[in-house]
């Protein structure tokens, strides 16, 4: 991160869904364990969200059908649009899932290459990607302890939260820090 030609970008998705969770809780010995109601199916909404590890810039994109190429693809085109900017080469840290490398989408990458760079994590290792680290701190700020009766009050609730993080965020970049 200290070097002042690139840019540094932590990209993965993730599915919030509908139905509720316990964070923490404490309960007297005495009391029965009080339940969480449920919703009986589950629906999620996906998103797909990238930190700038400089700033804790967060752009995100909904996703509402399962996550392949094309969603991952408009999704890069418009996060190089806003790190391009800054005249650096930007460095994007996505998983190894298998639509982040398609094969339709390398022609735009290679032309790109010597500005964008997607530099792969192991597989099986997501505590390595810092944005999990959004991903949870969402989870326990907007859904933990909460009954959604519907899918468009979760998305509502996240992309609220989402909304707020957009611009350069001093939490998510001490969050997301690589030290």
């Amino acid at each position: 991160m200290a070097e002042a030609t690139v840019e540094l970008w932590a990209l993965d998705e993730v599915p919030f869904q509908q139905h509720g969770s316990r964070c923490r809780m404490w309960v007297p010995p005495e009391t029965r364990d009080p339940g969480l109601r449920h919703h009986p199916r589950r629906h999620s909404m996906g998103y797909l969200g990238a930190v700038r590890l400089r700033d804790g810039s967060f752009p995100f994109r909904r996703e509402a059908d399962q996550f392949h190429g094309l969603s991952f693809f408009e999704f890069m085109k418009g996060l190089y649009a806003i790190s391009i900017a800054c005249g650096r080469r930007v460095v994007v840290i996505p998983d190894k899932a298998k639509y982040h490398h398609a094969r339709w989408h390398r022609p735009w990458r290679e032309e790109r290459a010597a500005e964008l760079v997607l530099d792969y994590l192991p597989p099986y290792h997501p505590e390595l990607n810092p944005v999990e680290r959004v991903w949870k701190l969402t989870r326990r700020l907007c859904l933990h302890n909460r009954y959604f009766p519907l899918l468009q009050e979760v998305t509502a609730t996240v992309e609220t939260e989402f909304a707020g993080r957009a611009g350069p965020n001093e939490t998510l970049r001490r969050l997301c820090a690589i030290t």
